[in-house]
């Protein structure tokens, strides 16, 4: 087996599973509450966070000062 047929079967398998894990949270009612009160938490926290982050980097890189 080549490296280039054991990375494609290698990623089947993840994908494979990904589904599977995904079905399994959708069918499953408070697996599917918890999927979204976590992807919530993770918007309202990370994409706020990285949106500062990019601004403040902005204004540096523009050289003005406040």
């Amino acid at each position: 087996m080549t490296q280039a047929q054991a990375r494609t079967v290698a990623n089947v398998i993840l994908v494979t599973a990904g589904v599977a894990a995904a079905y399994v949270v959708w069918r499953t009612p408070s697996l599917r509450r918890l999927a979204g009160q976590t992807a919530r938490i993770w918007l309202g926290a990370t994409v706020p966070a990285y949106m500062v982050d990019q601004t403040r980097r902005a204004w540096v890189e523009s050289g003005r000062t406040a």
